[in-house]
This record gives C-alpha cells, structure tokens and sequence, in this order.
C-alpha cells in the first residue's frame, strides 16, 4: 500500500517536473519578434514653431455637431486659414479638394503613376469640454496655451497633434526637394467625432469613384504606451489593425397607463419589464476569447515581459484561463476580449404619480472582428425573451473592419519607423475598440492601421476626451519626425 502511494507521488512529481519542462522549453522558444534595426539620428525641427501651429489650430474652436453640419464653420475656416498660412509649400504643391462642406483633401501627385498611393489621415474636429468642468482645466481649453512644456487644451492630443505634425513634416520634406513616386493623400474630416459620414466617408466615395486602390492607410488611433500593460516595462507602440463594429439597438417597452396608486401586478409595468431586459443583457455578455487580434497582441509582447507574465502569455495552452479571466477584470482589456454590451439611455415616465405607458433604452455593443450586426440582434432577442419587449437596430451602424496583415510590406514599414525613431520601443498588433473615420475606407485599401506615436501614461488617459488635454512639445516633435521618415520611406 505505502509502495503504490510512494510510486504514484513519484509519477505525480515527474509528471509535474515535465509538465514545468514544457513550459520553460515554450517560453525559451518564444523568442522576441521585434526587428533589430539601427536608431536614426533625429533631424532638424523648429519645436517652438510647431508647437505655436499646434497652439493655433486649438484655439479654434472646431466642435463639431449631428444635427448642424454648418455649426461652427467660422472656427473651421479660421483653422484651414492658418493652415493655408502656416504651410505655403505644402498648398502650393499639393492640390487641394474641399469635401463635404468642410472636410480636406490633399494629393501630392508621385512620379510614377503605376506605384499604389498612400493615405495619412486626421481630424479637425473636436469634442465639446463637458459644462461645469471648465474651472478643472490648468489652461482654458481653447486659448492654445503654452507652458510647462506643453501644448494645452481641447484637440491637442486628439487629434490636431496628427494633423499639424503630418503637414509640418509635409512642408518639410517639399523644402528639401523630396518628390514622391507614389501619390500621397492627406485627408482631414471635420466630423469624425460624431461619426464621420459628411467628411471622411464622403472622401473614400470620392477616391473609390475615382478608382484609386490604396496600398495603405495611417489613421489615430492606439499609441505608445508605457506602464499600461502590466509585465511590460519597455514602451510598447500598438498599431492598431483592426476597428470593432457599432451597433445601437433601441428597445421599447408598452405597457397599459394609470395611477401610482393603483400599480398594475408586478413584473407587468413598462419600466419593470425593461428593468428585467436590461438585466438580463448586462448579466449575459457575450463570450470573451482570447484569439485574433487579442491572441496575436499578447504573442507579440509575451516575450518582453517579466517572470509570470511571460511565462503566462507564452503558454496560453495552459494559462489561457486565467489569463482571460485578469483580462476581463480590467475595462480597456475585457474591450478587446469580446463584443462589449453597453447600457447608455433609458427613458420613462415624466411625473411620479403615474404609471408610464411606455419605457425606452439604448444599448450600444462594440462588435469583436467575426461577429455581425445580425448576430448582435438575435442575442438581443435570445437574451431578452420577452415578446412584450421589442428591439430594433438604430442608425449610424457599422460592421467591424477587416483585419490588415501584420506580414505586410505596410505593416512592416510602420514597424522598422517606429524601432528606428523610438529605440527599445516594442511594436505589437491591436484592436482598436473605438471609432475613427478609416472605418470608412475599407472599399479602397487592404491595409489600414490605426496608430500614432503618442506617448501615454496611465495617468494620460483620462484626458482623451476629458480635462487637461495636453502633449509635449517633445512628443509633438516625435511625430514630425515619425511621419517625416513614414513618407520618406514609403514613397520610395
């Protein structure tokens, strides 16, 4: 008896001493998948004089608007006047298009007609500053502050930084007597922050009527991080190769009015059966996976981390669930994991004395890549179960994007730009969970990334969209430089 204990905990050591064999073999063989490349000396910018255009393109109050496209026209025109000033070599090489009402379209035609163009992309528009918070701002948010090292105020990180950078490194590049092989498009919508579909959609429209075929497309969108990701403690630029879909689905409740006092059986009244719908669809999400972009993000950036983590993300096979499982705990990671579901709105009743007849709600989901908006509305009603509820799909919607190739010439470059200006940064594939206007190009090009070398802490991101929205001038002068070599480079 004592013999078969013995032999069996001998068979569970060794099979536990193989099992930890394994895993180190596995995490060994993870070798780095960042490219090796020499850094490039930096070049030549007037940091003050781009951070005096940055400035100037902030305190034009470019807020942009659903219902008014003519709203503050005046605060974008003020805009494309500095520009027009502040670049003279770019306007008067560049042909300039004016699409939309307000949107921008550049073409710096390339010397060899055959070479598929390329795209850079920004927007000039800007979120409103939320009311009441305005006294919580270090610098008025439109006055285009200057201090500390910084560029203040409302669209100085997003997204008149991207705009500003690419036509000074525009302007530069025409200074030197660069002339491009392949076409080179610039494109600046004025609505991308409510959706983009006067400007940046009516621009690919425009180049898919024109039959261009785009090799690739830069748009916003992920950054260079740094202590976000836990484990990691060189930067880390994701390059964003994919946009998760958008849906909104209204739901609506009917339901027999009458007096407070004399409530109807429970469970029966409209806003009882909505309060039960909303349950039901915020306890039962839909299913996180760590595979696609997720899975191929944490393969990249595996290698680089420290003790656990590697360990972990080198052996999803065996720590797959766990590693979901912190995944989920977090908002921006759960995001990248699964088409998240969202309770934004919910409207009934107008006095307290009455039973409303009718009670509404919004729920807005962010569709993972492989999963449609006709799956969304049938796991609405699955989940719902309820035929005195009844769901319908709501304007504005998209179908997630395709997912661009991380082994593609376009991906590659954006990879060796980044290692050559950013030394030691490690580059990774990602999902980009919000909205950007590329969403709309998907007709003319194969390849669209969403990335912008932004630098950000932790302590940053609150500012996108929020108080205290600032970039260095540091930084700012990075992303001259990164879209000075992307351009140099890729029209080649």
């Amino acid at each position: 008896m004592i013999k078969r204990f013995l032999l069996g905990v001998l068979v569970l050591l060794a099979l536990l001493g193989l099992l930890v064999l394994v895993v180190a073999v596995n995490t060994l063989r993870q070798g780095s998948r960042q490219i090796d490349v020499p850094a490039l000396a930096p070049i030549a910018v007037d940091e003050q004089a781009a951070a005096e255009s940055l400035a100037a393109a902030v305190r034009a109050k470019t807020v942009s608007s659903h219902e008014d496209p003519a709203l503050n026209t005046d605060q974008f025109e003020l805009l494309q006047a500095h520009l027009r000033s502040r670049y003279p070599l770019l306007h008067a090489t560049l042909k300039r298009e004016v699409v939309g009402g307000l949107s921008l379209l550049y073409t710096w035609p390339g010397s060899d007609p055959a070479a598929k163009p390329i795209l850079l992309m920004a927007h000039q528009d800007v979120v409103p500053v939320a009311p009441g918070t305005e006294k919580d701002w270090q610098a008025d948010p439109f006055a285009g502050t200057i201090k500390d090292g910084f560029v203040w105020g409302r669209g100085a990180w997003d997204d008149k930084v991207n705009l500003i950078s690419q036509m000074e490194a525009i302007e530069m590049l025409i200074a030197s007597g660069f002339q491009p092989k392949r076409t080179v498009y610039l494109a600046y919508g004025a609505d991308e922050e409510v959706g983009g579909l006067r400007g940046a959609k009516a621009i690919a429209a425009l180049l898919a009527e024109r039959k261009v075929k785009l090799d690739f497309v830069l748009d916003e969108g992920l950054l260079i991080t740094e202590g976000v990701l836990p484990g990691l403690e060189p930067p880390a630029a994701i390059v964003g190769i994919a946009e998760k879909g958008y849906l909104s689905v209204g739901l609506h409740a009917e339901a027999t009015p009458g007096h407070s006092s004399m409530p109807p059986p429970a469970g029966t009244s409209a806003i009882a059966m909505m309060s039960v719908a909303l349950t039901r669809l915020d306890e039962h999400q839909f299913p996180a996976k760590l595979e696609g972009v997720a899975r191929e993000m944490f393969e990249s950036v595996a290698p680089e981390m420290n003790a656990f983590n590697r360990v972990a993300l080198s052996n999803l096979w065996l720590f797959g669930p766990i590693v979901k499982k912190q995944l989920e705990a977090g908002a921006s990671t759960n995001a990248m994991l699964r088409t998240t579901t969202a309770l934004t709105i919910v409207n009934a009743g107008n006095k307290e004395n009455v039973l409303p007849g009718r009670a509404d709600a919004t729920v807005n989901f962010r569709l993972l890549p492989g999963t449609t908006r006709d799956d969304v509305m049938a796991h609405v009603k699955q989940t719902v179960a309820d035929g005195r509820v009844s769901a319908e799909r709501m304007p504005g919607s998209a179908e997630p994007s395709k997912v661009a190739s991380t082994d593609s010439p376009s991906y590659r470059l954006i990879e060796r730009t980044v290692r050559e200006l950013f030394p030691g940064t490690i580059v990774a594939p990602g999902l980009m969970v919000g909205g950007t206007d590329s969403q709309h190009f998907g007709a003319v090009s194969d390849h669209i990334y969403k990335f912008s070398p932004v630098r950000a802490k932790p302590q940053d991101l609150p500012r996108f969209h929020g108080t205290n929205e600032r970039i260095t001038i540091a930084n700012l002068t990075e992303l001259i430089r990164f879209y000075h070599r992307l351009v140099q480079q890729a029209a080649q």
